[in-house]
């Protein structure tokens, strides 16, 4: 293996910690909701991979060129993804929920040389590939059939990997764009080597480690962080193609460990059978990707006795932060910065470091942090400082003892009336209210303060709350100027993939709010 591919040497020495356990054998994955299909071991796992390899150069891929795919998850995707790396591609995953339409965007923006997709859909994105330019069009099913199936059993076992270095391109990922553009950021094999080794490190994952994997993998969560890390350790994953409560509680007779979201916490909250024995042979609980509720960290370690560990992490840098293994994990805060990178609160006007305990935007830097935004030079001008410092966009604080806590984002900073509303500060508040079971605040256009602060909540399903009993309960608690001048009562947030509320939909629902007749409110 040539040294300067550090990533994949990564990949193989988790394979040989494997092997030394007796786990070679054993098995990398198991596809669970699919019993008849066989587990799959670390040396099968990597004799598809250079298959795929091998596949993608007959397809006529060359180092650096970009594989593109949009395919359900399974384990032959994941063969996928580590052929691409081996053959020396740069790994494109997109969300599988994206329309035709999102896909041309993407295919025109990053030109793949090789474009894979759900057969169902082949006749669809045929087309937008064609117009793409992209060389050739492949497909893979979530039972692992399909035209790249096809060519990758033509293939004969074996293959050299491509010499890559630490600052070759290994993926682009693309980010949400809800403010605009969707940006492709460029992430190289030191980047995910570097996140791989401080992650397995700081959670002590091991080749005894079998994790529940029930997060999508075309996004850094599922991919880069909870299956590069069982990877490097050599340890074990139940592969569940979708998070299913029920399914992942009956899971930790036979786990050690779980990778999720703050809603598979919320609805395994809701099972019956969620209990300190269900939990025993648990080692740890790892939430990120969205904000986790101090009141779902409470209820969780009342029922399991285990603190949910959060960490802090974004498509552009991996993570950044984590509470600590051993030591107090602080619901509401992401921790500290892991080893290596760099975390400091500034003013965003100036880009001055702000002292502890003072709210400002945070910054980043360290070997995790991306290279740029594809074929965007003035965006990744304007968000990542000549001295490596990157501009995350959220807003944030460091207390006195290092614990960093996250406001919120700063394009959902609310300015009403001159002052600053930070939405965290009052949905802690408006969470705490009997009858609440979450909220999300929101400024909107307002005829006096500019933005006027709105709250969007959803009751319990039991709750008898009322838009003027909550006014109520936070009057005494929040100055008059971050109070909700309106209150909207829905049945559920929207979320993206990830969990993620995605306020910016909201902000559009309810735009016009305070311009309606009898809407606008003092202040």
């Amino acid at each position: 293996m040539p040294e300067a591919n550090r990533y994949l040497e990564n990949h193989l020495a988790g394979r040989l910690r494997a092997a030394s356990c007796g786990r070679e054998a054993v098995c990398f994955a198991e596809l669970a909701e699919a019993p008849g299909r066989p587990q799959i071991s670390y040396g099968d796992l990597f004799a598809g991979a250079e298959r795929n390899a091998k596949a993608l150069a007959a397809a006529g891929l060359e180092p650096g060129d970009r594989v593109a795919v949009q395919v359900e998850k399974s384990i032959e995707a994941l063969q996928l993804y580590l052929g691409t790396v081996l053959a020396g591609g740069v790994f494109l995953p997109l969300n599988t929920a994206y329309t035709p339409a999102e896909v041309r965007y993407f295919l025109g923006d990053a030109e793949p040389r090789v474009f894979v997709c759900d057969p169902t859909k082949l006749e669809t994105l045929q087309s937008v590939a064609a117009e793409a330019g992209v060389g050739r069009v492949l497909t893979l099913s979530a039972a692992g059939a399909g035209s790249l199936t096809d060519l990758v059993e033509e293939q004969e076992p074996g293959f050299e990997a491509v010499a890559r270095g630490r600052d070759d391109l290994a993926a682009i990922l693309y980010t949400s764009g809800t403010t605009g553009r969707s940006k492709g950021a460029m992430m190289t094999h030191g980047n995910l080597a570097s996140n791989a080794e401080v992650l397995q490190e700081s959670w002590r994952f091991t080749a005894e480690d079998v994790l529940i994997h029930a997060l999508p993998i075309f996004h850094t969560h599922g991919l880069f962080v909870a299956t590069n890390v069982t990877l490097l350790a050599g340890g074990s994953l139940i592969f569940r193609a979708r998070f299913d409560a029920e399914a992942v509680l009956g899971d930790m007779v036979r786990a050690t460990a779980m990778m999720g979201v703050p809603t598979f916490y919320v609805r395994l909250l809701d099972c019956a059978g969620l209990t300190k024995e269900a939990t025993a042979g648990m080692r740890v609980f790892i939430s990120g990707s969205a904000p986790l509720l101090a009141e779902t960290h409470r209820l969780w370690a009342e029922r399991t006795g285990h603190a949910i560990l959060e960490r802090y992490g974004m498509t552009e840098t991996g993570m950044n932060t984590s509470n600590p293994y051993a030591g107090a994990r602080r619901a509401g805060t992401v921790g500290f910065a892991l080893p290596g990178v760099e975390v400091k609160i500034t003013d965003p006007a100036s880009g001055e470091a702000l002292p502890a305990g003072e709210v400002g935007g945070i910054e980043v830097r360290g070997p995790n942090v991306f290279t740029g935004y594809w074929r965007m030079p003035e965006k990744t001008r304007e968000e990542l400082r000549e001295d490596g410092f990157f501009v995350t966009g959220d807003l944030g604080l460091i207390d006195a003892e290092g614990y960093i806590s996250i406001v919120g984002r700063s394009k959902d900073l609310i300015i009403s009336g001159g002052y600053n509303v930070y939405p965290k500060e009052v949905e802690a508040l408006i969470d705490a209210v009997e009858g609440v079971r979450e909220s999300a605040v929101i400024g909107l256009p307002h005829p006096d303060f500019g933005e006027g602060v709105a709250a969007v909540v959803v009751p319990d399903k039991e709750g008898d709350l009322t838009e003027a009993g909550l006014a109520a309960a936070l009057k005494d608690d929040l100055a008059r100027f971050k109070q909700p001048k309106r209150v909207f009562l829905v049945d559920e947030l929207p979320r993206n993939t990830m969990g993620k509320v995605q306020k910016n939909l909201l902000r559009d629902r309810y735009k016009d709010s305070f311009a309606a007749p009898g809407a606008q409110a003092s202040g």
